[in-house]
């Protein structure tokens, strides 16, 4: 079983984190390729390609100019260290123990624009590049056509019996599902509010972050134990959910 997340936009390169073994990206050689192209771009140019703040933009392009072919402790941290935003904050990683961030090593990948695939325990340098991101290359006009089938490839590599998807749709679109042998299950999270239940983002992406925490405690091996889910009370509506599509609810207490 493998689950499939997205990064974060906020990074974290400060916070105290375990110790732990790192590893390098395995797409670095690709991740060059892209640091080559974006190193070309001014700050006013990558603030209309990201659609960011000029603050924004002057720091990304000191980042691509710091970048090295080569991460060390020195530059880099784990990824799933180092990023922070929602999906991140529910899986709180750093307060795992050494055997549950083992079952992250194994069951765990993140889905990147710059690096295409990353190890939860891959060394990753301060960036900033989104999967959608209109970024002209030699492959294509955009990141899509640049990562291509290589993603996917690599996840099959891996002969997963089931993809657990909890990335977002940006980056799922890097992925292609009918190259894939195995299936393909997304979890879904709504909450009851205003009269309905629906998906508020917040709390959807934190609860992504929490399935793959839940997954790690409890060593889940097979798709099927993840419908146990009940972390900040959720729960699976057996009604709403079909074979691919699990669709968990819960009530909002404010």
């Amino acid at each position: 079983m493998l689950m499939l997340i997205s990064p974060a936009k906020t990074l974290d390169y400060t916070s105290p984190c375990p110790e732990t073994a790192t590893t390098q990206p395995d797409f670095m050689p690709d991740a060059a390729r892209l640091i080559a192209i974006l190193r070309n771009l001014s700050p006013a140019q990558l603030a209309e390609l990201m659609h960011i703040s000029d603050e924004l933009a002057v720091l990304n392009t000191g980042r691509y100019q710091s970048w090295q072919p080569e991460a060390t402790p020195d530059n880099a941290r784990a990824a799933v260290f180092a990023f922070m935003g929602d999906v991140y904050e529910g899986l709180d990683a750093a307060t795992l123990n050494a055997p549950q961030r083992d079952y992250l090593a194994r069951n765990l990948r993140i889905l990147s624009g710059l690096y295409g695939l990353l190890r939860p325990f891959d060394l990753l340098q301060p960036y900033r590049l989104e999967m959608g991101t209109r970024l002209a290359n030699p492959q294509g006009r955009d990141l899509y056509a640049f990562w291509g089938e290589r993603i996917t490839d690599a996840i099959a590599a891996l002969q997963p019996r089931a993809i657990i998807n909890l990335a977002s749709e940006e980056y799922f679109k890097a992925v292609k599902p009918r190259l894939l042998d195995c299936p393909v299950i997304t979890p879904v999270f709504e909450d009851f509010k205003n009269g309905k239940y629906k998906i508020i983002s917040f709390y959807a992406k934190r609860a992504r972050g929490l399935m793959v925490r839940y997954a790690a405690q409890n060593g889940i091996r097979e798709p099927q134990q993840l419908r146990a889910f009940d972390l900040d009370g959720y729960a699976l509506d057996e009604s709403a959910s079909d074979a691919v599509r699990w669709v968990f609810r819960r009530n909002i207490t404010d």
